[in-house]
């Protein structure tokens, strides 16, 4: 009897093997995330940094009060995605098995990227992503009010100082990255500013980072009385809460960092035109530091990180985006700056300035 199955071509054959093979991925892919953050919880980097860069097993095992058996486990798979190598030294004539640190295991660290993975990966910020579906219907929910009582991210933090605490920090450590990179790219965006004011500036992290590198700089920290209640004194850095959608306070001046893009247009143009009230019409400025989606041509090496936040901004706010060349570019015109420029910094964020 004829076999009625049909038969792929062996091009057909081929494409269907490599579509189960990433799908396979996408089945565990919590798997990377779970075992980053177990390895920051287990504080690993720090352990095998302590030791001079490198160490073995036991040493590890004992080191981390581990079993030894899981740890293997575990050092094998960050070994395998490149965080960690195993190296083969020589100790008093003996000859050993080390893990040694890479530079993806050395973004582990405190001042790393720990503080980001730690937020993303925590219980309050993955319960959300079960929700998504709903956020596409119609009449559908936002993820995140709908996991957590009905309310959005920032009261669920001024509710919940730890919560709040892993936010900052991981707010701290993009910072740290941003600045850095900003400073190192396109330090003209500073020049000529006596004071400026960071809006939505978290602890300070940024701000403390932008008057080391310009000394000239007076920093104004602006952020809600709940988040600046906890920051620590930093030198050259004054601390002011309140609120950026009722005023901004005055400065040569205002700088936006990863604050836009968790607000819709309407909010964002609220905040942009009390900023453009807190600066002098002749000389002032709005840094903003955002994610600039491309269109078509001009993609780089954090293209598909830009597609994420994406995602990211729609299961863990209610309006929030990533925008184009061309949104930002209304929502600037609507606030009444008249000019602006853009600067790629290769980076994940670009900075704007934009001018009354």
């Amino acid at each position: 009897m004829e076999s009625k199955a049909k038969t792929q071509s062996p091009l057909q054959e081929k494409e269907t093997q490599a579509a189960q093979v990433d799908i396979w991925k996408y089945v565990f892919a919590f798997t990377p995330m779970a075992v980053l953050k177990c390895a920051i919880e287990l504080q690993i980097s720090e352990t095998v940094e302590s030791h001079g860069g490198s160490i073995t097993l036991p040493e590890l095992s004992v080191a981390l009060h581990c079993s030894s058996s899981a740890l293997h486990r575990i050092m094998r798979y960050l070994i395998y995605h490149g965080f960690f190598k195993q190296t083969r030294i020589i100790r008093d004539d003996e000859s050993s098995l080390c893990y040694t640190q890479t530079p993806h295991s050395r973004l582990l660290l405190k001042d790393g990227m720990a503080g980001l993975i730690l937020l993303e990966s925590s219980p309050v910020m993955l319960a959300p992503w079960h929700g998504l579906s709903g956020r596409a219907m119609l009449k559908g929910s936002y993820p995140f009010e709908a996991a957590h009582g009905g309310v959005d991210v920032w009261k669920y933090a001024a509710a919940n100082p730890d919560h709040s605490k892993l936010i900052n920090d991981a707010m701290a450590c993009h910072a740290r990255l941003a600045v850095s990179a900003i400073v190192d790219r396109y330090p003209e965006a500073f020049e000529g500013i006596s004071s400026l004011v960071d809006v939505g500036g978290g602890d300070g992290t940024a701000l403390n980072a932008l008057v080391k590198a310009c000394p000239w700089i007076r920093g104004v920290n602006y952020d809600l009385p709940h988040v600046i209640s906890v920051a620590p004194h930093r030198e050259g850095v004054e601390h002011v809460g309140g609120d950026m959608f009722k005023m901004v306070p005055k400065g040569d001046a205002a700088f936006l960092m990863w604050v836009l893009h968790d607000w819709s247009d309407e909010e964002c143009i609220q905040i942009l035109r009390n900023c453009m009230e807190a600066i002098p019409r002749d000389k002032g400025k709005v840094i903003i530091v955002e994610a600039v989606v491309e269109v078509g041509e001009g993609f780089d090496d954090y293209s598909e990180v830009r597609t994420v936040l994406h995602m990211v901004m729609t299961a863990h706010t209610e309006r929030g985006k990533e925008r184009t060349c061309k949104e930002w570019r209304h929502l600037l015109n609507e606030a009444g700056l008249t000019k602006h420029t853009q600067k790629h910094i290769k980076a994940i964020v670009s900075v704007i300035e934009a001018y009354p």
